[in-house]
């Protein structure tokens, strides 16, 4: 670009050049055509105008002009309205629904009858930003072409904050977005940067877009740290995902001013569990118990074993300042090395927490059970404990494998029930997904520097059997009614069925590793076929990738009002009462159990069910702000790894290239499509497959490999990967 004499600069270089000796591209004249068309759609243009309008000026090429014209009216796209002259033909066609912005530019509308997405070119998007609710108009589909939409009018906004790192020059700024949803950085005026420096990471508001502007202007809400930190990194992952990562400080105030002591007005209301044999089991970093156990042999030689769930609702009043943040938040998030609790740490932490040696309240699930596991009775109700043990997961497991310890008597036979109710679980139907999770350990800084394997060994299962069976108990007490009775609204956890397709396209997919499984047939035929599935890949090099794509052909479960059962766990009922420290499910569980036990009335289901639509919402977001930092931290993690080669399996199969799943760490990187120069490489989905035009070599998912690490970006979250031939 050269200036001028004044000094401005001149943009006479940046206008498309016209001229005899320039010849457009038939592709790229096709492409100008129709720009021209969906750009003054009410307007009419013959031959001579369009060949103007595009820069055409050879005859030759102005006949070529003709040839499109001639063809997109053939196939509806503009209409002959009298000789020689066309107007574009997709007036007044318009629909409702999401906008989903996409950094590469490849923008999408989705309708809200769920049709097909539409590709909204950039030029075409209104700065719509992600998750808008928008109206567009459709553009008349050409033949053999994706169909097409432009925005004309953003109906519902959705958040406009973003986080990245802030570039400080002279008079302004700009924030360096990591944000997929986003290509172009935001400016800030100077007096906007609330104190912000080059290179801190920063939470930045969209104030607005002018129609004409390259970049949205923006301000900044708040400054995380520098980054690169690994608290400002941790935080930057949470306002990623829109989660909070400080507690308000009026509600810790309201949390403070809770009594911790427990009158004996309210001890007398209660069963008595204090002398009865108590203890938790709790990961060795836990602080939060929320859930406790308790074993006595009865007179008539059955077995009561008690469920005991932290009283969390008797603290925590409907519509208080705490309920309405709790609720908000819905679940507690696990960050690689940090929780953010949903309850203020006063409650979860203390009050609440299931300490060793403290008086606590509970709503319990009470059981009766024989020597073979058969419940024989069940009650529930408002209890007072007193726990006498905090045991590990590994002292708990010490003991049943070596059969010492504190309490081994009780420790084993609570073992040995636990074992026959999973046993029948099974045979009932239920999926046994006992996946592995690759953990950090981490420095004092949150540096990580080795990985392990984390397995559910008998103690977990333990715990998880009794809490099934109280979670069971609790929606099967208010789920079932006698005939001719009404259901009282609850709040259930379901897990549908799987999808067919999918559960084809996975048996399909394991038949290349000599797998068979039968998709047809009742439940538990399929369940069964599963079961033996995951148990023949055990220990094998696929195992994780199977167990992956078996979980991936499963539904997610969900929160809901409407009763269908839970697939997986293979119960006609089933809800969420055990962890109401870390899930507001629960406390709505625990809030309504209250009041059936009582015989009040059933509560209004429309609200209800907006409450279980937002916990599953929150559920989601959480994992994923989870998935987000374990990615972080694979990445720092082979910063110093740089040049190494490792032996891996491909875990995903994508049109931008390979997903490899490294074997030693279980740390997934890309190989980018460009990186595989031998030929051009086309995605199969219904192989997961990657094939070459001319050579025709197939990296298929599942194929084992070998790579180099080639780069670790932090910022993106991302590790390339090279193949080694």
């Amino acid at each position: 670009m050269t200036k001028n004499k004044s000094g401005k600069k001149d943009n006479k270089e940046n206008k498309p050049k016209k001229g005899k000796g320039k010849r457009m591209k038939k592709e790229a004249m096709l492409h100008s055509v129709i720009s021209v068309f969906q750009s003054s759609p009410k307007e009419p243009f013959n031959y001579k105008q369009i060949s103007k309008l595009i820069g055409v000026e050879s005859q030759v090429q102005k006949l070529q002009v003709v040839d499109i014209l001639y063809d997109l009216s053939a196939e509806n796209f503009i209409t002959e309205i009298d000789r020689g002259r066309y107007r574009y033909n997709g007036l007044g066609t318009t629909a409702i629904g999401t906008f989903g912005r996409r950094s590469n530019g490849k923008n999408s509308f989705i309708p809200e009858d769920g049709g097909t997405p539409v590709f909204v070119a950039e030029r075409n998007s209104g700065h719509a930003m992600d998750g808008d609710k928008v109206k567009v108009q459709l553009f008349a589909k050409r033949k053999g072409a994706e169909p097409e939409a432009e925005v004309i009018e953003v109906l519902e906004s959705q958040k406009k904050t973003f986080v990245g790192k802030l570039q400080v020059a002279k008079g302004f700024a700009f924030l360096i977005t990591e944000n997929k949803t986003l290509a172009n950085d935001i400016f800030i005026p100077k007096d906007k940067l609330k104190g912000g420096k080059n290179g801190d990471k920063a939470i930045v508001r969209i104030v607005e877009w002018p129609e004409d502007a390259k970049n949205p202007l923006g301000e900044v809400v708040d400054i995380l740290g520098v980054a690169g930190q690994n608290t400002a990194e941790m935080h930057a992952i949470l306002a990623e995902f829109g989660l909070p990562y400080v507690y308000p400080e009026n509600v810790e105030k309201a949390a403070n001013k809770i009594p911790d002591t427990i009158p004996e007005e309210e001890i007398a209301k209660r069963e008595d569990f204090r002398n009865v044999l108590t203890f938790t089991i709790d990961p060795k970093d836990a602080k939060d118990f929320d859930d406790a156990l308790s074993i006595r042999k009865l007179d008539n030689g059955s077995w009561e074993i008690g469920v005991h769930i932290a009283d969390v609702t008797h603290y925590v009043k409907p519509e208080s300042l705490i309920d309405r943040e709790a609720e908000s938040r819905a679940t507690s998030v696990y960050l690689v090395d940090r929780t953010i609790p949903m309850l203020p740490e006063r409650l979860c932490n203390q009050i609440c927490s299931l300490r060793p040696d403290e008086e606590k309240l509970c709503f319990s699930a009470i059981f009766e059970l024989d020597e073979d596991a058969n419940v024989k009775k069940s009650r529930i109700g408002r209890t007072i404990i007193k726990s006498d043990r905090r045991f590990t997961y590994e002292e708990a497991q010490q003991v049943i494998e070596t059969g010492e310890g504190d309490y081994k008597d009780e420790i084993l036979k609570m073992d040995a029930l636990a074992k026959k109710l999973r046993e029948k679980r099974f045979k009932n139907g239920a999926v046994n997904f006992d996946r592995f999770e690759v953990r950090f350990e981490i420095d004092e800084t949150g540096k990580p520097i080795s990985t392990y394997i984390k397995v559910s060994k008998d103690a977990n299962k333990l715990v998880e059997e009794f809490m099934l069976l109280a979670n069971r108990t609790v929606a099967e007490f208010v789920g079932k009614v006698p005939k001719g009775k009404t259901k009282k609204t609850f709040v259930y956890r379901i897990h549908e069925q799987p999808d067919p397709d999918k559960l084809e396209n996975f048996a399909s997919f394991i038949r290349r590793f000599g797998y068979k499984m039968k998709t047809d047939g009742s439940k538990i035929d399929i369940s069964r076929n599963l079961n033996r599935l995951l148990d023949d890949v055990n220990g094998k090099p696929e195992e994780n990738l199977v167990e992956t794509l078996a979980i991936r052909s499963m539904q997610k479960a969900r929160y809901t009002t409407e009763n269908i059962g839970h697939y997986g766990l293979a119960f006609e009922y089933y809800t969420h009462f055990t962890s109401p420290i870390r899930r507001y499910p629960d406390m709505m569980v625990h809030r309504l159990l209250e009041r059936y036990l009582e015989g009040g009335r059933s509560v209004q289901k429309v609200k209800y069910e907006e409450k279980c639509d937002h916990c599953s919402t929150m559920e989601q977001v959480a994992a994923n702000a989870e998935r987000a930092s374990i990615k972080y931290k694979q990445v720092e993690f082979m910063q110093d790894k740089l040049g190494m080669v490792f032996d891996g399996v491909i875990s995903g199969v994508t049109e931008w290239g390979l997903y490899v799943e490294l074997n030693e760490n279980k740390c997934e990187g890309l190989v980018p499509i460009r990186d595989l120069g031998d030929d051009f490489y086309d995605m199969d989905e219904d192989t997961y497959s990657l094939i070459g035009r001319r050579k025709k070599r197939r990296f298929r998912l599942g194929d084992p490999v070998t790579v180099k690490i080639a780069n670790a970006n932090l910022e993106r979250k991302q590790l390339d990967f090279m193949l080694m031939e």
